[in-house]
């Protein structure tokens, strides 16, 4: 059990919701900054911050004991890369200068500034910063968890099936090969297009593509949010024969009959499919503790500014990642510019400054690969939908050596410099090359 923690710091409520009572709650510890998540978001963060505050001011609670670079999870999907690549010891990664607590968060209490653990232990903090991530929601599919991982029902969302899914594409033989994507917003909203267009890739080098109806079936209305690098794709799905259809939503596997239920959001009709070999991109949702906590919007998602990233109502809690209500793709690449406003805001808040504070733009970034050496490298804004492109060329274009950079340089950047928090996005070096580059429709 953790000790009693008695030498608290003192609580700076500038801009406070909720004044702090004059006889603080019990809590098992406490410290001036506690971070919910061990993902990109919540390790960037504790990186600074700790580094900035000296030992055990900061704590990170995190039940995983291992990290995962989930985007290039697709890479292991496609044969690409394998699966160790993927991951690396979370104790490894978490500063020294930080606590790592080893736990889950079952519930917040912002009100009186604690978070309460799953083994019912209490701990205080001044400040917030919740980076928890996305629930996968597997269980809203019938039949889907017992079918997942076996006889070609796979997906790149799990740690288990994505080391599944290479050995299913070079198993099938021909026939059906379904691809789905949820109809809410799911984590890395390109992922399960990377991956239709690798595996249609893959069976014509194994010479089985004209015995294989390629489909994807989509719970949206198109294949990629913004348009402007939308076209290009589905223009491609076309020429590669690519079947898809949208407003199409799985709710149930038939594993025994190797069947697939969708409904039509639109007519509400279930139109049933059978499959060889199926992809499932499965729902997504905030993680049940925001939800069920007064930090959460109607939609369950932490409520902050979308701008500062500071929450609308407890201005010493902070979100970013997946988890936040932040309204862009939910990408790791969002997340680097993220931390960067994050960290400048909390950090004045910390030093007791006021200063203009830093704003996020939406920027994200989508690399859209199209085949082994073929990648489209999307960067935009989530809030306007234009383009925020680094380099100087248009990047709709299919490129090698874009591919080449996502798959080799960026996984690098990830794990030496995002990680650390010294990595929070490409926008430096977009501006100083927005002098080179042209306009393009």
């Amino acid at each position: 059990m953790f000790a009693l923690r008695t030498r608290l710091a003192p609580l700076c409520t500038r801009g406070f919701a909720t004044a702090a009572s004059e006889t603080k709650p019990a809590t098992d510890k406490a410290y001036k900054v506690v971070v919910v998540g061990g993902g990109p978001g919540g390790l960037s963060v504790s990186s600074t911050i700790s580094k900035m505050l000296g030992q055990s001011q900061v704590a990170v609670i995190e039940p995983s004991s291992v990290h995962y670079y989930q985007p290039m999870w697709t890479y292991v999907g496609g044969g690409l890369k394998s699966f160790d690549e993927s991951q690396r010891p979370m104790g490894d990664l978490i500063s020294p200068q930080a606590d790592w607590i080893q736990d889950k968060v079952t519930k917040v209490n912002p009100e009186e500034n604690t978070v309460t653990l799953a083994n019912g232990q209490r701990v205080g903090y001044d400040y917030l910063v919740v980076a928890a991530g996305i629930q996968v929601n597997w269980d809203n599919i019938k039949g889907l968890k017992d079918a997942l991982g076996k006889d070609g029902v796979t997906s790149n969302y799990s740690a288990d099936s994505v080391q599944k899914t290479w050995q299913f594409i070079q198993d099938f033989k021909g026939g059906n090969a379904i691809f789905t994507f949820p109809a809410t917003p799911p984590k890395c909203p390109g992922a399960p297009t990377k991956i239709t267009f690798l595996a249609e890739e893959a069976f014509r080098d194994l010479g089985v593509r004209d015995k294989t109806q390629v489909i994807y079936n989509h719970g949206g209305a198109k294949i990629f949010g913004v348009d402007h690098y939308g076209k290009i794709l589905q223009r491609l799905a076309d020429e590669r024969g690519i079947q898809t259809n949208y407003f199409h939503e799985l709710i149930e596997i038939n594993a025994g009959n190797k069947e697939a239920v969708f409904r039509n959001n639109q007519n509400k009709e279930l139109k049933t499919y059978n499959y060889d070999f199926i992809h499932v991109a499965p729902p997504c949702g905030p993680p049940a503790f925001i939800k069920e906590s007064n930090l959460a919007d109607a939609a369950g998602w932490v409520d902050v500014d979308k701008e500062t990233t500071r929450h609308n109502k407890f201005k010493n809690v902070y979100a970013l990642g997946d988890c936040s209500s932040l309204p862009t793709s939910k990408t790791a690449a969002a997340i680097t510019a993220e931390s960067g406003v994050l960290k400048h805001n909390l950090i004045a808040d910390l030093e007791g400054k006021t200063v203009e504070p830093a704003k996020y733009d939406g920027y994200t970034s989508c690399p859209l690969i199209v085949g082994k050496k073929q990648l489209i490298l999307a960067e935009f804004s989530g809030y306007t939908g234009k383009p925020m492109e680094t380099f100087p060329v248009d990047q709709r274009n299919i490129s090698s050596l874009a591919q080449l950079l996502n798959k080799e340089i960026i996984p690098e950047i990830y794990w030496r410099e995002l990680l650390t928090g010294r990595w929070t996005g490409p926008g430096k070096y977009r501006e100083a090359m927005s002098s080179f580059r042209g306009k393009y429709d």
